[in-house]
């Protein structure tokens, strides 16, 4: 989803954090996002949000990655439509310095601090600043399912080390709040349309439970007053539903939402 990116006005960083209601009105679109009902809605606040921070452009990716080596990427962007277009036909999330940053570092950091490693991260960080991030603060959310999903926030200005002045540490931790909202709100609207899509029961997530404990078929059957059979038949109808292999993939999924 995609959006225009607010223009720079000429003040500095620093001017912008100076304003009385600097936190105040950053916090206000923060706090929306959580009853957010659609993409657009929540897409909304987060132009609002990027630009009341100063910045004028930003990018929110939200990655998953379960067991059976299944790689999810859904973006929100607050920019040149024609950069998510860019970053598709090139495959860049395969190789993107800002996502690999916050794969591996919770803390937030200037995109000028990134190292590129291999020439098609070059090329990234290249193309990027054409599109409003010459001058770049990549905020990683972190989860509780580690690696498996992460979300990163990216906010870019076009003038050359905007980020780099005074101002920044406030910028930052309001930035750092919203990185998390977001996250938090793609992290629910993915696990409400896996529910809605795979129709998990109440019955489903009591096997899955057993199978968390390390429950044999057998345990689980006696447990249910059935037979060991029944309960691998009921393990097999659900892991088809969820498209994984066998039941312990289909826990580790279950797990991530």
């Amino acid at each position: 989803m995609t959006t225009s990116a607010p223009k720079g006005d000429g003040r500095t960083l620093a001017e912008r954090v100076a304003e009385a209601d600097y936190a105040a009105k950053v916090c206000e679109a923060v706090a929306r996002i959580e009853a957010a009902p659609d993409v657009g809605a929540v897409l909304g606040l987060m132009k609002s949000a990027v630009n009341y921070l100063g910045a004028e452009a930003g990018v929110f990716t939200s990655f998953v990655r379960d067991d059976a080596t299944n790689l999810s990427y859904r973006s929100l962007l607050a920019c040149d439509s024609l950069w998510g277009v860019e970053y598709a036909r090139n495959g860049w999330f395969l190789d993107d310095p800002w996502l690999h940053h916050a794969l591996c570092s919770a803390s937030a950091i200037h995109a000028s601090e990134l190292i590129p490693a291999i020439a098609a991260q070059r090329t990234f960080c290249e193309a990027a600043a054409k599109f409003g991030f010459a001058s770049a603060v990549i905020v990683p959310a972190p989860s509780t399912a580690g690696l498996s999903r992460v979300g990163v926030l990216c906010l870019g200005s076009a003038t050359e080390g905007y980020f780099e002045a005074d101002g920044y540490l406030l910028f930052r931790c309001l930035a750092q709040g919203l990185a998390m909202e977001l996250h938090h709100w793609w992290y629910r609207r993915i696990r409400d349309e896996l529910i809605a899509k795979v129709k998990i029961t109440d019955d489903d997530l009591t096997l899955l439970r057993h199978e968390q404990q390390g429950h044999s078929s057998k345990v689980i059957a006696s447990a249910l007053n059935t037979l060991p059979r029944t309960i691998d038949c009921r393990f097999q109808r659900l892991t088809s539903r969820l498209g994984m292999a066998n039941r312990r993939t289909a826990l580790r999924f279950a797990e991530l939402y």
